[in-house]
């Protein structure tokens, strides 16, 4: 694959860093902002409780339109030209989100956030983890969790001045920015004279990549469970904690947009914290340790003697599936090969999105039929999927790569456009 690398330059190195960065923050926030806005918004159009899954839907109807295909539109626009058109869908998702007043129009618009989120989404990790800038994904991983973090707060704030749409004027704002700031930087890039051919980077020894076709492929598909699973969890809890912690518990607005609040901080801390070393830990360890640790979350949630110790376990589980999702991306060239990574990626990022909305639409029909208090159990069970999942990966490619997948690969993807 020929990569569109946005600078080989020092100044278009930073230029892209800078844009990446800040696209992962938009591509966070609305993630962040859905389910502290949810509430206000099914008032608004009269929609059910379970109804915030069908939104969470179709946003995966758009990543997957749009996601399996990135690797190849980025081969033929380049990369500027494709995140330029990304953050143009969410800005017209933006607009729409504020104006409309249908819930199909609605409906509408999370298709177009889902497609510009799946472009973004998936050329970003895919060409940054094949570059071999590890530090790198894990702060656009950081930047996520910003966007997150930051959206309750924009949500609870447009709702302290009446309405959940001005949060909705904020992405739109932040979209167009991020759109100039691509467009400029293709312009600019197609100004300049072409670059010289970087040397190519070191490829893993062969003695890192299982030699048994099955094995990849058995690896591939857990690795893609783990993905699914991984990102159900995250965004269930993420999503439907401000609806149980206003019903059953009992938080006002604020409150509950607090608590939401600390889960993706907590998130966006242990992300930053494992990326700003120079030499962090094995990726294998965080997937072990986050994913075991993640149960612990989900228990104290269930247990919460006190609101303390529920606030506690909400914030527990958010710093413990920090760094989970970097690392398992990192791992994926030394799991199934250098040759076979790129296209893994993606399926593994299209599977992300899947879960994501999958297992919070599941909890959405869950909860409106047993009750908002379920929320804790079904935490709990998808944190034991995760845990179970990813074990079973870590313990087929052991054998593969016996230090633990801790030293980092970097894999050549080919001269720049």
């Amino acid at each position: 694959m020929t990569v569109d690398r946005s600078g080989d330059d020092a100044t278009g190195g930073r230029v892209f860093t800078a844009l990446s960065l800040s696209g992962f923050v938009v591509l966070g926030l609305p993630d962040g902002m859905w389910g502290t806005a949810w509430p206000a918004i099914r008032r608004t159009y009269h929609q059910p409780v379970g109804a915030l899954g069908l939104l969470l839907v179709a946003v995966t109807v758009g990543a997957l339109l749009t996601s399996l295909t990135t690797s190849r539109a980025i081969r033929r626009v380049g990369a500027t030209a494709a995140l330029t058109a990304a953050a143009v869908s969410g800005m017209c998702a933006a607009g729409l989100l504020v104006a409309v007043r249908s819930w199909l129009a609605v409906v509408g618009a999370a298709v177009l956030l889902g497609a510009a989120a799946g472009v973004l989404d998936t050329g970003l990790n895919t060409l940054v983890a094949m570059s071999g800038r590890s530090r790198l994904l894990n702060m656009l991983h950081g930047a996520y969790g910003v966007g997150t973090a930051i959206g309750p707060v924009v949500v609870t704030g447009a709702l302290l001045l009446g309405s959940w749409r001005p949060a909705y004027a904020v992405l739109l704002l932040l979209e167009l920015g991020l759109g100039i700031g691509w467009a400029c930087a293709g312009a600019r890039r197609a100004a300049a004279p072409s670059p010289a051919r970087e040397p190519e980077p070191e490829r893993e020894p062969a003695a890192h990549v299982s030699a048994a076709p099955a094995r990849h492929r058995l690896a591939t598909r857990l690795g893609v469970l783990v993905f699914f699973s991984y990102t159900g969890l995250e965004v269930t809890a993420g999503q439907w904690a401000a609806t149980y912690l206003r019903g059953p518990i009992g938080l006002s607005a604020a409150g509950a947009g607090a608590v939401v609040f600390a889960y993706w901080g907590a998130l966006t801390a242990g992300r930053f914290a494992v990326a700003v070393p120079r030499r962090p830990p094995a990726p294998a360890r965080l997937v072990h340790w986050g994913t075991l640790l993640a149960l612990g979350g989900t228990a104290l949630v269930w247990w919460h003697p006190s609101r303390a110790v529920l606030v506690l376990g909400i914030a527990v589980l958010g710093a413990s599936l920090a760094p989970v999702y970097p690392a398992l991306v990192t791992l994926t060239p030394i799991r199934v090969g250098a040759h076979r990574a790129l296209q893994v990626i993606g399926w593994q990022v299209a599977a992300a999105g899947v879960g994501g909305a999958a297992v919070s639409a599941l909890a959405g029909l869950v909860l409106q039929r047993a009750g908002l208090s379920a929320y804790p159990p079904v935490i709990v069970a998808a944190a034991v999927v995760v845990a179970v999942s990813a074990f079973a990966l870590e313990r087929l490619t052991r054998a593969d790569h016996p230090a633990g997948g801790g030293r980092h690969v970097a894999v050549a993807t080919g001269p720049p456009a």
